[in-house]
This record gives structure tokens, sequence and C-alpha cells, in this order.
């Protein structure tokens, strides 16, 4: 068909066409695809640096017409009789492709996906905004699509299309600011990138998808074409098991891992394990240690490696440096198969400035504040994000959401949560804006927590929240509707931090700090914590926790000892970092490994052996459970012994049918005939001593102690228990 090029370009003007060519077009379905004109179907692409494109009917394969040269740039425009199904042939200087047109597509997003992703209630983000791979009309290919309402224009590039932005502009919903395109023939695998011009007509540098559910490794910064074919998981006994709350109320015991240093291979060029070796080697290892969860610092992509995880840019994306998604999907489908929950760090306080990244994402400040009073953090150098927007808050609800319902990840513990409460943290007078009422308080954080913890308890019922906050916020693990923020658990800071100053000091100053130790249980039921001797107590020059003990090696040892029981039989849940629990001599090193190594000495598989044992005995004893978060369950034996700095707690199953008696001896001095007051006459039987050989004590035991009828602490019998030097005993009472 013979059709002059103004028949070709009728309807667009100059600008227009000028705006498509120099890639400022906010709208390229008004000129690109098939369009009717005069009776006939005129279609437009746009392909720069092709030599010749030919329409073929979809059904035959026949050639219908050649495209005509539009305008050099690489417009190019053809005209059929009649609308019916077609596709491109395109030649290229190297190759020929055939392919659908993206631009025949219709809409592809429906408006009550608008609606909701602008109320900031969509949570299903990871399947509707980014790349999903479906089929249109029996046509498989990729949905981009993003959030950008400030841009000029928005682009899809990546290796499918020479990284040209010119190629496959997006369409502009304008109801809800996301930007749409549905690129025929792409499949899973596929590297891209979204290239934006900013409402200044400026071009950015070209962003990750902030929605990608998959990326590549760092260094590079490209997102990955996820799969969408679900998961076949093997967990619906352990997902359909014991509720939230029955894992809560339980023993709780979290192994933390920073997974790209628990274990390197040293004959493979120091490498860390991906996702299916650590499924082979830290599982078995964490289950047979008798801990009930891994906790693992952040997974989310993160462009560096320095930061732990803590400063993640790809919130829906496992990171690439372990393996795709699918694999980390395998490694928690193995943790639930050996009976470990999964805990993941996850990080809503803030992000990186990375020019690639979430910073001035459309060229404004999007998911950020403007003001830097609000929206930068001087300690990390890295944005915040303005809950004040719906958008913003739907984003990391629905991030978290993603890995609770896709990854069926079991719990979040959720990173800085006191930077977020507060609007002058980290700031000096002057360096911060007041609430609506003048206040500190970041009312907006208060209402995102209280949502966030509020829909995944709907939603994900066997998903816990835990809270690092640092201060003494009041209700954190309280309910939204008793005006708490709706957190399950929280770090309890107050005690690791007392806990670890006191057992640094010499027991020759002990004395004078006894109070340290006992000040915990003033507020140990205000909220329902988690006792953590995390990563940040083993770094930046703090020592490992062998290195924090004073004295002479064997000192060294016997003070970790005593000092791990003490935390299993103190009230709370309990949290250890990777490496702890065989008394590593250095500090952790990221680009390093635990040193296993030092397995090689029997003081080292002495630690190691009394931390299993110690969770055995935890998993074991209801009255080393219940206590946790009931007051009930707990009461000192001795609290006031600061003289001989002795510490003694009694703790009691929920119908008190069983109790623990847990003695510390925190001086190098064995105390012989040693007189405590019980509850319950009878004989107490020595459970456990951190004294034993086979933890590397002296070997100084008790056994089975009857009490005597000598009144000592208000009780009107007692034990004479032989408390051996550094030390902590476990003693079980009798039944009543």
């Amino acid at each position: 068909m013979n059709v002059e090029r103004s028949e070709l370009l009728a309807g667009i003007g100059q600008d227009a066409l000028w705006a498509l060519i120099e890639g400022r077009h906010g709208d390229p379905f008004s000129i690109l695809g098939p369009h009717q004109s005069g009776g006939m179907t005129i279609v437009r692409v746009y392909l720069p640096g092709s030599e010749a494109v030919d329409l073929i009917d979809a059904t035959s394969g026949r050639v219908v017409t050649p495209f005509s040269i539009a305008h050099p740039s690489g417009l190019f425009a053809a005209a059929a009789a009649s609308r019916t199904g077609y596709r491109l042939r395109i030649t290229w200087p190297d190759a020929v492709q055939i392919t659908e047109d993206p631009y025949s597509f219709g809409l592809l997003l429906g408006e009550l996906d608008l609606h909701l992703i602008s109320e900031g209630t969509h949570y299903s983000l990871g399947r509707t905004l980014g790349a999903v791979d479906m089929s249109i009309d029996g046509i498989s290919g990729v949905r981009f699509a993003v959030w950008a309402p400030n841009a000029r224009r928005v682009s899809v590039v990546g290796d499918f299309n020479a990284w040209d932005g010119r190629r496959n502009p997006m369409r502009l919903r304008p109801s809800a600011g996301v930007w749409e395109l549905f690129i025929p023939r792409l499949a899973p695998g596929e590297r891209y990138k979204f290239e934006i011009v900013d409402a200044q007509g400026t071009c950015l540098p070209q962003k990750a998808d902030p929605v990608a559910r998959a990326s590549e490794a760092a260094p590079s910064t490209a997102s990955i074409v996820a799969s969408s074919t679900p998961f076949r998981w093997t967990d619906d006994g352990w997902m359909k098991g014991r509720s939230r709350q029955d894992r809560l109320e339980g023993a709780f015991s979290v192994y933390e891992v920073h997974a790209g240093s628990w274990l390197r291979d040293q004959k493979d060029g120091n490498r860390s394990l991906d996702w299916v070796e650590l499924s082979q080697r830290l599982v078995p290892y964490v289950s047979d240690m008798g801990f009930t969860h891994i906790e693992l610092m952040p997974i989310m992509e993160y462009p560096f490696g320095g930061s732990w995880g803590y400063q993640p840019l790809g919130l829906f994306a496992p990171t690439g440096r372990y393996g795709t998604p699918e694999d980390f999907a395998y490694f928690i489908d193995r943790c639930h198969g050996a009976g470990l929950g999964v805990i993941l760090d996850w990080v809503p306080a803030h992000f990186p400035t990375d020019v690639w990244g979430l910073a001035r994402f459309d060229g404004s400040a999007l998911y950020e504040h403007e003001d830097p009073r609000e929206g930068f953090h001087r300690d990390w150098n890295t944005l915040i994000y303005n809950l004040g927007r719906n958008e913003v808050k739907g984003f990391l609800i629905a991030s978290a959401l993603e890995w609770l319902e896709r990854y069926h990840i079991d719990g979040l513990r959720v990173d800085a949560v006191a930077s977020m409460l507060y609007r002058d943290y980290s700031r000096n007078e002057g360096e911060w804006i007041p609430n609506q009422y003048g206040g500190r308080e970041n009312l907006e954080a208060v209402e995102f927590f209280k949502h966030l913890n509020s829909i995944i308890h709907e939603r994900c019922p066997h998903a816990m929240t835990i809270a690092e906050e640092s201060t003494a916020w009041p209700g954190v693990t309280k309910p939204p509707e008793q005006g708490g923020l709706g957190f399950d658990i929280k770090w309890n800071m107050g005690w690791m931090h007392d806990s670890l100053s006191y057992i640094e000091k010499d027991p020759i100053y002990r004395s004078y700090a006894h109070g340290t130790m006992t000040f915990g249980m003033i507020y140990a039921y205000s909220e329902r914590f988690i006792l953590p001797i995390s990563h940040d107590e083993v770094v930046y020059g703090k020592g490992s926790l062998l290195t924090k003990m004073p004295g002479d090696e064997w000192q060294k040892f016997a003070n970790l000892r005593s000092y791990l029981a003490f935390m299993w039989g103190h009230p709370g849940k309990k949290l250890l970092f990777m490496g702890s629990e065989v008394a590593q001599p250095g500090e952790w090193n990221h680009d390093g490994s635990v040193t296993w190594d030092v397995l090689d000495r029997p003081q080292h598989v002495g630690i190691q052996r009394l931390v299993r044992d110690l969770n055995g005995l935890y998993a074991d004893e209801p009255a080393l459970q219940f206590g946790d978060f009931h007051p009930e369950g707990f009461e000192w034996a001795a609290a006031d012994d600061a003289v001989n700095s002795v510490l003694g707690m009694l703790r009691y199953a929920r119908d008190r049918a069983s109790s623990m008696l847990v003695m510390s001896n925190f001086t190098p001095v064995p105390r012989y005939g040693y007189r405590i007051g019980v509850p319950s006459d009878g004989v107490w039987i020595e459970k456990m001593t951190t004294d034993a050989r086979e933890y590397g004590g002296s070997g100084l035991v008790n056994g089975a102690v009857s009490t005597e009828p000598v009144p000592a602490h208000g009780r009107r019998v007692s034990l004479s228990l032989t408390l051996p030097p550094l030390s902590t005993i476990f003693l079980q009472g009798p039944s009543p």
C-alpha cells in the first residue's frame, strides 16, 4: 500500500516528533503502535540502529508490507488495510529479530491496582510493580511497572535493547504516577534498569528497579527479571504447625548469622558459601547446637559489603551474592525441614545515597524527605524514608510481606527502630523539625509501626516481629489497640550493656557493680524481651566475647561459661552471634570466617558443648521458659550478696509443677557450704554446672542435694551448696 510520508505521520506535530526522537516524550503510545487513520491502520515503531522493518502477519508469518523510514533517527511507519494481528521483523546489522510490538498492547494495570498503590495499601507490589513475567493474549513476555510520578519520561533499558533509553519508553498512568510497558518475548534472567528523564528534562543515571525480585551480585547493579513460577515448598507441616504465640512461649534461642562469613571455602579463593551449601552445612550445625531459629543479617540486595547488609537498596530481592531467589527459598525450606525458624533483619529506617538506587529516584525527593533535617542520617550518611507518603509506607509494608509470604520467613527483626521513633535522633538542637505538637516523637513512624505490625499479624499469623529499640519508648511490644507499637519481642539492649560491663570487670571490683546484674529485673516484664549478644558486641575494636573476659586463660574461659549460663538462666529469650559459641578469640571480620580451627583446642570445644547443652536444658525445662515473659515465673533466690558476687534466680513452670534454681558465683573463689533458701522441701538435683570437666572446668559438683530445715532468705528450708569458682549451676527442684 503506497502511502505518503505525511499520511504516515498524520496528527503528529513536530514538537511531539522531536520529543520522541530526543527521548523526552511522556506518552509514546500516542505515536507508536497501531493507530486508525482514514480507514487504514498506521503502525509506527521507533528502532534506532535498525536497518529495516517489515510488518508480518501474526498467523501466517507472511510479509504484509515493509515499513517506510518516517524519520532518519529510526522512526519507521507502515500502513495496513485492516487492523489484524501483526508482528515485526526487524533487521539489525548483525541479526534478524521477529517480535510482537510492545506498543500494540492495551493498558496493563487495573484501576484498583493503581488506587491501592496511591493509597499505600497495595500489599502485593512484588506481583504488580517491577518486572513480572506473564502472558498477554497468549504472548509471553515481561510486564514492567514503576512508580515515578514526577518524571517526564521513563524507559526500560537492558541487554535486549542495548541499554538505549529511546527504544522502550513507557506509558504513564497519571492517577498513580505509575509507568508501565509489556515487552514481548523477554524471559526471566534478563538484566534491566529504568532510564528516567526528570521534570526539568535531565536524563538521570539509569536506576535499578525498587521492586526488583532479583538483582545482579555486587558490585554490578542491574535488576534481573525473576521467575514468577511458584517455588515447590515442602514445609506445609511447619507452616501449619505451632502458632506464633506457641513458639514465643516456648524455648526461643536464636543463632545470629552473617551468611557471607560463617564459613568460607579456603580451597576456592576464600569464597562465601552459597545458599545450597549453607543448607548443607549451616542448617545441620545450628540444629545440632539446639538453637530454635537462625537470624540472618540483612540479605536484601545491598551495594556495599562493608555495610553487612544494613544499607539495602533491593528490599524485594535476596542478594545475588549467594545465589538465586530459588536458592534462597530452598535454604528456608531446608531450615523448616530441620525444625528451624528463620528471622531476617529488615531495614526500613534508611537507605544509601547511590545514584542508581532510590535517591531522588525520579529527580525529586520521592522516597526520602526533601529537608535534610528530616531526611538524612549523618551517622550512616544515608537517606530516611518519608513515612508521611502513602506510597512509601505501602512500599515498605509490601516489602515486609514479600519475605513473610513469598519466602515463608518466620519473623522480621526491624533494625534501628529508635532512629525512626525520634525526630531528634542523633541530632543537635536546631538540626531537627518538631512534630505538629512541638515534640520530638516521630508520629508518622509510630503510626507506621502500628499499621505494619497489625497487617503482618493479620495476613501472616505465623510470623513475628522483633524490634531493635534501644530506648525506654513505652509499649513497644503491646498491641496497637492498647496503645503499643505491636511488636512481638524487643531486644533488651539495657541488659546486654549492663551485663557485659559487669562481666568485663576484674572480679575484685564486681562487688561494687553488683546492681548492674540485678537492675534488669526491675523492667524485665515491661516488655517481652530477647537477650541479645549480637554482632555489634564483637566488632569495631570491642573484642570478641572471649577477649572481653578478665583474668588468665583459665579464668577467661570460666568467666565466659558462667556468663553464658547466667544468660540462659535469666528471663528473656536468647540470641547469640556466630563464633561466640566456640569462644572465637578474634573480632568478627565480615571478609573472613568464624575461626573454626579453634575447635582443635579442648577449651573451645568445652564452650561449644556448653552452649549446645544450655539449649537442650532450655528446651527440656518448662521452668526456664515460662518466666521469660511472665513475672510469676521468676523470683530472686539471692539478689543482694554483693560481697561474694553471688546471684541466685528461681524459675518456675506455669503450673509450678517444676522449678529451677540458677546460682552464679562471679569470683574465682570456690564457696563451700553456701546457704540458699529454696521454696520446696526435698532433693534438688544439679542438672548442669559450667565447672564440669567436659566444659573445661575444675570438676566441682553438687549432685543431688537435700534441703535442711534451716531458714534462709525468708524461706523455711535451705540448701548447702558448693559454688565452684566463676561458675553458674542449675538445680532442679522436687515435684510438689
